[in-house]
């Protein structure tokens, strides 16, 4: 897992030299934006988890992270549809979480819906319902999926 996030690390740097492509998550809008080279692409309106406010600080707490992470796995055979797994903790998150004295958590993903709920369709977003992730609905991830890369910058504000 270490040498995974080395390398997105790379990635994420090389990336941001260019000018690339980047997710910003914003998550008072409940929006996710994919950009590129500056330039929004599409906006998408977005589910967050049962506790949308602050950041992320250990696990179980229900929470969205906040910061600059980068996707260091693509998952074409999630539960939800389709998955862009995000590298949440961070260094800072780490950090954070030793000085408090807990585990950080992680498993936080950009996806679509579970099999059982994708008749909801953009119904989802009526109320936020993940366990610290970002959700979209299966057609917005399908078209979403192709265009992310693995070491695509996130960035996920308040």
């Amino acid at each position: 897992m270490d040498a995974r996030r080395a390398i997105a690390r790379r990635l994420v740097a090389a990336s941001e030299r260019a000018g690339r492509n980047r997710i910003v998550i914003v998550k008072s809008a409940h929006t996710m934006t994919l950009m590129s080279k500056g330039n929004a692409l599409k906006t998408y309106h977005v589910a967050l988890s049962t506790v949308p406010v602050a950041a992320k600080e250990r696990a179980g707490d229900h929470k969205v992270p906040e910061g600059k992470y980068t996707i260091d796995e693509k998952n074409a055979v999630s539960r939800f549809h389709l998955a862009l797994h995000v590298s949440y903790p961070n260094a800072a998150d780490r950090a954070r979480a030793k000085k408090l004295g807990v585990d950080p958590g992680g498993e936080i993903e950009n996806h679509g819906l579970e099999k059982t709920y994708a008749w909801l369709g953009s119904l989802h977003r009526e109320k936020d319902w993940t366990d610290g992730c970002i959700a979209a609905t299966d057609a917005e991830i399908e078209e979403i999926y192709p265009l992310v890369a693995v070491g695509t910058l996130v960035e996920i504000r308040p």
